[in-house]
């Protein structure tokens, strides 16, 4: 009987490419690394997508099924270990619970109301006096400019959510421009220091395009991804509040339901793509005789 594998879905690439985010900030940023808040974040989260998949499922699942349970809630886990600080781990496990219960809890036709990780986030923030999110631990250093704009792009593409990505950067970017640079007149070189923070791009890339809730139309997704930016414009700009465009697409969550009423088009869904390897099986035949 021929060997079964799972093609490579671009998950797999996105969780590779936050791993080397993580260990950029690491390693290159000399960063002060937590492990006990990455291990928890990561553990957490897998522990209470297990638990809250078996439950809904009636069974126990498997490690062979884990790229059904597994990678998607392993994203989040590695947003989470990306994105926000605290000083306790178990505010990190109330992050990681938080971020998991928000795919059973909201939900609407088959689709997750609020992005996992940003809801985590931003819940555990508002509840609690230890968390925060930290984007100036990524600098402005070009090197990541560069990476992210390239492997974000990559994971985007596979999964048709480009549209989203460039929709919020070509916005918020531009408003930037107009008001930094045609408005106060101030240098070129400050206005590309402010924008390329790899919080903003990690944000662009990862989050605020992920396809489970995002609007299901290109258009909706524009229109949604314009007003997350304006909104984000100019409360940072005029309101001098910071980390907003997480709050944002968080709060602007609820109207995708509606974006995805007036413009109709199909939900996405993962799909596993399975491959059978004739190699292997040829191979077998021959040990066999």
């Amino acid at each position: 009987m021929a060997q079964k594998s799972f093609v490579p879905d671009p998950r797999y690439f996105q969780v590779i490419f936050q791993a080397i985010f993580l260990s950029y900030g690491i390693f290159y940023l000399d960063w002060n690394a937590d492990w006990l808040h990455y291990v928890t974040s990561i553990g957490g989260c897998l522990f209470f997508q297990y638990l809250a998949d078996s439950i809904t499922r009636k069974k126990l699942m498997t490690l062979g099924e884990f790229d059904r349970w597994g990678f998607s809630v392993l994203i989040s886990a590695m947003s989470l270990c990306l994105l926000l600080k605290t000083n306790h781990w178990y505010i990190t496990a109330l992050a990681a619970f938080l971020t998991v219960a928000s795919k059973y809890i909201f939900r609407f036709n088959q689709k997750h109301i609020f992005n996992p990780s940003a809801f985590g986030i931003i819940a555990t923030i508002f509840l609690t006096n230890d968390a925060w999110l930290s984007p100036g631990q990524w600098g402005n250093n070009a090197v990541i400019f560069f990476s992210v704009i390239t492997l974000g792009t990559i994971v985007v593409t596979r999964v048709q959510k480009l549209d989203v990505s460039l929709a919020f950067l070509l916005t918020f970017i531009g408003l930037l421009y107009w008001r930094q640079v045609y408005i106060l007149g101030w240098p070129m070189d400050y206005f590309i220091h402010s924008v390329s923070t790899g919080s903003l791009l990690l944000f662009s890339f990862f989050m605020i395009s992920d396809p489970r809730t995002s609007p299901n139309h290109p258009v909706a997704r524009i229109i949604w991804a314009v007003l997350i930016a304006a909104v984000s414009f100019y409360l940072a700009v005029f309101k001098w509040k910071y980390n907003m465009p997480v709050w944002v697409l968080v709060t602007a969550a609820p109207l995708v339901p509606l974006l995805d009423k007036i413009f109709k088009a199909e939900i996405f869904q993962w799909r596993y793509s399975v491959i059978r390897f004739t190699f292997f099986s040829k191979l077998r035949n021959i040990i066999m005789k």
